[in-house]
């Protein structure tokens, strides 16, 4: 029997599980995210995509500043759902919301649960270097993403990915998963185990003033850095173009050849050097311009064996 759900969702990641869980016929009550924002040149109010996608299939839809409120608690109390499914939401839930629904809020994550708990944990994996991620649902507690597992998905993580490619394939990997989990729910066949005490890693929200480039690390600890901070917000260099230091955001690299100094251009097929070894460029993008392979950015801008980016 299909389950009366509300949603509670912001970004992109989130929009497959949603349309998951609608399509496999359950209930879904309302739909919860946040307000929306100024954006854009015009900073026109912009939905999230959760939002767009809820209205699209004709979901009610709550943007509540906070939850912590009377009001707020007894609203969603109200739709009298059976659960609640939570992914990227971007608001902790207090304890009263958490008991409002008499299966429990679950929460799908993208980690492999301790390891990357928090706001940013598809970044931080890849610029950590590390080998898998994975998405993990779990039953909600008071605690900063420290409930109870259910089940984990397992995503091999390769040496050029970046966190785009990593956030594309844990998004729907992540909507099939808590399908399985709800559909176990109803079952009564759905186990948790507590999250192991060892290997607990916090994913900081990461900030831009953390998004420069800093040549004089080794090449692995460089190309990590830039992959995981693509596409958003770029890691970045600066390039002097004209007397003038011109913002590059470096999208896509991988292992280059040749060594010399922090940020010296070592070939034409742009190996940048970098503390230890070198990383090649492949996708870049120049300030006011769309993304380009460095082919491509090389018939605009000069850059040459001899020069540097800083």
């Amino acid at each position: 029997m299909p389950l009366r759900l509300i949603f509670m969702g912001t970004p992109d990641f989130a929009v497959p599980t949603l349309t998951e869980l609608l399509g496999a016929g359950h209930d879904i009550a309302a739909v919860y995210t946040r307000a929306a924002k100024p954006a854009g040149r015009g900073m026109e109010l912009q939905p999230t995509p959760v939002e767009r996608e809820a209205r699209r299939l004709g979901l009610p839809v709550l943007t509540p500043k906070t939850l912590k409120t009377d009001d707020a608690q007894a609203a969603f109390r109200a739709f009298g759902a059976d659960a609640a499914v939570v992914v990227a939401y971007g608001m902790i839930l207090p304890k009263p919301v958490l008991d409002a629904v008499p299966l429990g809020c679950f929460n799908l994550h993208a980690s492999l649960l301790p390891r990357w708990r928090g706001a940013a944990p598809i970044n931080r994996a890849v610029m950590a270097g590390d080998a898998q991620s994975g998405v993990t649902v779990m039953r909600m507690d008071e605690g900063l993403d420290t409930g109870d597992m259910a089940m984990i998905e397992r995503v091999a993580i390769g040496p050029d990915m970046t966190a785009g490619d990593l956030h594309d394939a844990l998004a729907p990997l992540g909507g099939d998963l808590m399908l399985r989990a709800l559909g176990a729910l109803e079952r009564g066949t759905l186990t948790f185990r507590p999250q192991p005490e060892e290997g607990v890693t916090y994913a900081a929200k990461i900030d831009k003033a953390e998004s420069r480039i800093d040549w004089a690390k080794p090449w692995q600890e460089t190309h990590n850095h830039i992959r995981g901070l693509s596409p958003f917000p770029g890691a970045w260099c600066e390039l002097e173009v004209d007397g003038k230091p011109v913002r590059i955001k470096i999208l896509r690299t991988t292992k280059g050849e040749g060594q010399g100094a922090p940020g010296d251009v070592l070939s034409e097929r742009l190996d940048i050097a970098c503390g230890e070894g070198a990383v090649r460029l492949l996708t870049v993008q120049r300030a006011g311009k769309h993304a380009m392979s460095a082919e491509e950015f090389l018939r605009g801008t000069k850059l040459m064996p001899g020069m540097r980016l800083t």
